[in-house]
């Protein structure tokens, strides 16, 4: 008797019997993970009541894991069963045929297990891709009408954003679903011999030809619905010819009429290879010849028609051919970013010299900003810090507030506390997590006054109470009020934007009684410290066993269940980061990159603006936000967008997060937009709140949103232009200017908000502002600003200069005032021995008396550890920079300004402004800001008297041009070059003392 052997070893039962045990354990923790994270994601979503995004999300995909998987196993799974009862039972003899009948040995017997295993697998992958699929179908679900048509085919814009990506997906994974049938079936035919290479007779058996034919002609016809869709996406791509997005000339006139018969062509085919294949000539002859057509009727009609219009009739008149479908991207655009309504006036600016009335003004020069966010974050934090691990950021936030009666804009930040600054002894678990839990109070100066030396002017978030003993006191108001004038009822701060989820920065509250008091609170009188019990609803109880074996697990961490310091008052509290958690709460939001903390009803809560977008606005230009909304303070205080392309945005939520319970609230803000309306309507209709119960308290602190701001600005460089012939030459397009000062770096200038009045308003508004400049030009283009009016209705406005305007733009006038000799030598003599360092604030461009005045705040910081930002000084200019003045305060450079014009004298006088040190200014009743003397005395006149054969002004020059370069080569990160400056600096401040030495004859004194 002959054994044969089997074409495969068979594996041992022990064998078995392990990879069984291995497959169940990973499966095992596989679920274990996926329950731990489920279970605990819950509780959270609970403890901030948006259970329906949780359930919600889940359920949608979980539905189109298991339909989108199943529908996929069964197609897949069917054609490969369906090859198999198709096989021939007799085959031709072959060498072929006998290779292959070991593999047949193997899969008969189990043939149903191999085909489910693999439907599986491919249902598994299919599903898992359907999953992440989940925003697109609930907004198919609840697609919601736009009532604006788009101009080519009168299509709700609706069906774009809402349905066309989800059929594009439907498209796709039909193609996929029928090419592995395809494959799959192929093989299955192969190996059972319904498909042959070798032998005698046909290679294909009838059965086999109908089977894979048929699933060919499904194929093709899938293909004809996607020229069906292609025609709408036209809509949506790039036009190289005019650098824009929609259908232009010969996408409409060639190569539309091309897709409609393309696909009528891929009807005819998929019959033709039906028919041809089975019931006329029963050979694949003709539908592959059939196929060869369509192949070449797509580069044909799809292909070389289209680039023939394009090249022979379109680009030789391409400005003509393509204006209308030109004004078509520009109205498309304008409406899908929100600009279509802004108000473009023009402004002269053609008054250059300072009028007398800057210095009766009271609605733009009292409210003048000073305090730069990001330069005094510093000085907060050393002012304000007490201890170590406290920290307020690497840039503050502007609001505005109303004391005494009087509304003005504030420079704010909240006390945080930083973990990665708590020493070793600090770090351990219990202290990390259970005693530094929170941070104290809402630290806020008004932003157009500093005081003692060039410090802010504090008014709240203050640790300790008011002294007692009277000279320390009035030390004390001097620098700081001395009450809380924006009052908290609740200053401490549990969640906050120092807090960071993958550094796990969780904190566990409450104790088993009040008297218990563990959490560190903040410093007490005497050197004490004072400690606190949680009291709020924040955090998700963990005080039964089960919770704490189940956060032990998330967490990897034993102290749950072993520590004493977790009891059954315990509340977890994680997700503290503010834009974290309202991106999980409101996952199909886009946040804003700037949040930022406001006092409302005696509360300190974060405030944060969430964009709806869209990817398929038919028309409108598509833009990257990470891109559009990147400047300096990117990555410094403010947090980068995703790159995430979209051609449609909006602001249509605020959010609000309250800093001591972490409450998260949705308002409805954009009441049009049919965007949120589907969101809200998925998620069961009141997961916003309306734009009528926004309460009174918050509307006050309401700001135009910094990115919004940003794209509309940069799209405005551009789409201001609403004539298609004027845009083609792109002859009036703006730029973004680079922040002044860093040029080097190709930084844009962020914008900046300010309570003023520009242009013709008629009274102090608190709006965000930017300057533009004329594209590959630097003087100025235009003024843009955005706010809200009385009604809350956001209001964008853009004062137009002419195209022949002397007035500077911001990088010039920059140049103009820090190098213009007298003030050029004074600012040098503030750092000239090298023991401290200069930073410059934001330059703010204000359109006053039919023209532009340039603020440009000085800050001096010493070398010292430890040492802090203070404002020293600041720069003035006003028209085309012929009037230039360093003063001490913005009352001492106004005057001087309108004494020059008044004298007509553009040039400064010897000596400048403030060189003779001494106390600050007393401040102006406005509030103006009086920024004190230089720590450092600077000399009382500017002598020219030669030393050697360099003069002191000579001198000046050299070490201002030797710092320039040092900073360019140390942003560079040339360290070579770095090397070079620093000994030309070195040699440039040894002339600078040689003529300092040489100079005899002193000035008298200004």
């Amino acid at each position: 008797m002959v054994v044969r052997n089997s074409p495969l070893p068979r594996m041992s039962r022990r064998g078995r019997a392990t990879i069984g045990v291995l497959i169940g354990v990973f499966v095992l923790f596989t679920l274990l993970g996926w329950g731990v994270d489920a279970w605990t994601d819950w509780l959270w979503f609970d403890e901030v009541a948006f259970t329906q995004v949780f359930t919600g999300k889940l359920i949608t995909q979980l539905l189109l894991f298991l339909t989108v998987g199943a529908a996929m196993a069964v197609i897949v799974g069917g054609n490969l069963y369906l090859a198999f009862r198709l096989r021939p039972m007799l085959r031709p003899p072959s060498a072929e045929q006998a290779t292959l009948e070991r593999y047949r040995m193997v899969l008969t017997p189990r043939v149903g297990t191999w085909i489910a295993v693999l439907s599986v697998v491919v249902g598994l992958f299919a599903g898992l891709s359907a999953q992440s699929r989940w925003q697109d179908w609930l907004l198919f679900r609840n697609a919601q009408p736009f009532g604006v048509a788009d101009p080519e085919f009168g299509v709700d814009i609706g069906f774009y954003v809402f349905e066309f990506p989800f059929w594009r997906y439907l498209l796709g994974a039909g193609f996929t679903a029928v090419v592995l049938s395809v494959i799959g079936a192929l093989a299955v035919h192969y190996i059972f011999g319904g498909v042959r290479l070798q032998g005698i007779g046909d290679r294909m058996t009838t059965a086999a030809r109908a089977h894979l034919t048929t699933l060919v002609a499904i194929f093709v016809l899938l293909k004809a619905v996607a020229y069906v869709l292609d025609r709408r996406a036209l809509l949506l791509n790039y036009n190289n010819g005019t650098d824009l997005y929609g259908a232009g000339y010969a996408d409409i006139n060639a190569l539309l009429p091309a897709k409609e018969i393309l696909a009528y062509i891929s009807i005819v085919v998929a019959i033709a290879i039906i028919v041809f294949s089975n019931a006329v000539m029963r050979n694949l002859t003709w539908p592959g010849v059939s196929l060869a057509l369509l192949g070449i009727s797509a580069v044909a009609i799809g292909g070389i028609y289209p680039w023939a219009v394009q090249t022979f009739e379109v680009n030789p008149s391409i400005r003509d051919k393509e204006a209308e479908y030109i004004q078509r991207s520009i109205n498309a655009t304008r409406d899908a970013f929100g600009v279509a309504a802004s108000d473009v006036k023009g402004f002269g600016a053609n008054n250059l010299t300072p009028p007398p009335e800057l210095t009766s003004d009271s609605a733009v020069v009292p409210n003048i900003r000073l305090l730069d966010p990001q330069l005094v974050s510093e000085t907060y934090t050393q002012l304000q810090q007490v201890r170590g691990f406290y920290d307020f950021g690497a840039k503050l936030d502007i609001d505005r507030y109303e004391v005494d009666g009087k509304s003005q804009d504030y420079v704010v930040g909240v006390r945080e506390i930083n973990y990665s600054e708590l020493t070793d002894q600090q770090n351990n678990w219990i202290n990390r997590h259970t005693v530094y839990t929170h941070g104290y109070g809402l630290v806020a100066a008004p932003a157009n006054r500093v005081v003692c030396n060039g410090q802010p002017y504090f008014v709240s978030g203050f640790l300790n109470e008011a002294q007692t003993d009277p000279a320390q006191a009035q030390q004390q108001q001097e620098c700081n009020s001395n009450e809380e004038l924006i009052k908290v009822d609740q200053p401490r701060v549990y969640y906050g934007e120092q807090t960071r989820e993958e550094a796990n920065d969780y904190a566990i509250v409450g104790s088993t009684s009040p008297d218990d008091r563990a959490e560190f609170d903040r410093p007490g009188a005497n050197n004490t410290d004072t400690y606190y019990t949680y009291t709020g609803s924040g955090g998700i109880p963990i005080g039964s066993l089960t919770r704490r074996l189940l956060y032990a697990v998330k967490n990897a961490e034993t102290n749950f269940l072993l520590s004493d310091a977790v009891n059954d008052n315990s509340r977890l509290m994680y997700v503290r980061d503010p834009r974290s958690r309202v991106e999980k709460v409101a996952p199909f939001l886009t946040i804003d990159g700037d949040p930022y903390p406001s006092v409302v009803d005696g509360k300190i809560v974060w405030i944060l603006d969430g964009y709806t977008t869209s990817a398929t606005y038919p028309y409108s230009q598509r833009i990257n936000l990470q891109t559009e909304t990147e400047d300096a303070t990117t990555g410094v205080g403010a947090f980068a967008l995703a790159g995430q392309d979209v051609n449609y945005m909006r602001n249509s939520v605020k959010a609000t997060v309250d800093a001591y319970d972490g409450t998260v609230t949705l308002y409805e803000f954009d009441t049009q937009d049919p965007v949120l309306k589907a969101w809200n309507k998925a998620f069961g209709g009141d997961l916003v709140k309306p734009k009528s119960e926004i309460p009174a308290a918050l509307a006050e602190h309401l700001r135009y949103p910094v990115d919004l701001f940003k794209v509309q600005r940069n799209l405005l460089s551009k789409f201001h232009v609403t004539d298609p012939g004027g845009y083609f030459t792109g002859d009036d397009f703006w730029a973004v200017p680079n922040t002044p000062g860093q040029s080097d770096s190709q930084t844009k200038q962020p914008p900046y908000y300010l309570n003023t009045q520009l242009g013709e308003q008629q009274q102090t508004t608190f709006q965000l502002t930017a300057a533009l400049s004329p594209a590959k030009r630097q003087n100025l283009a235009s003024i843009m600003s955005g706010w809200y009016d009385e009604a809350g209705n956001p209001q964008l406005q853009v004062l137009e200069l002419p195209d022949s305007t002397p007035v500077l733009g911001p990088e010039q006038v920059f140049q103009r005032m820090t190098t213009e000799g007298d003030a050029r030598t004074a600012i040098s003599q503030l750092t000239a021995d090298g023991a401290a360092r200069i930073d410059y604030g934001n330059l703010l461009s204000l359109p006053f008396g039919d023209g532009i005045l340039y603020v440009e705040p000085i800050y001096v910081q010493s070398n010292d550890e430890n040492a802090y930002p203070l404002l020293q000084r600041v720069l003035l200019s006003y028209g085309d920079g012929k009037y230039v003045v360093l003063a001490n305060s913005i009352t001492e450079g106004i005057n001087t300004l309108v004494d020059r014009a008044r004298r007509g004298q553009t040039s400064p006088p010897s000596t400048p402004p403030g060189s003779s040190g001494g106390t600050p200014a007393t401040p102006a009743p406005t509030g103006s800001a009086s920024p004190a003397a230089p720590a450092t005395p600077t000399p009382n006149a500017t002598p020219s008297a030669p030393a050697g054969n360099v003069s002191l002004d000579q001198a000046a020059q050299r070490v201002q041009d030797a710092i320039t370069e040092v900073r360019a080569a140390q942003q560079s990160g040339d360290f070579e070059r770095y090397g070079r400056a620093l000994t030309q600096l070195d040699a440039a401040m040894k002339e600078w003392d040689a003529a300092q030495r040489a100079a005899t004859t002193p000035s008298p004194q200004g």
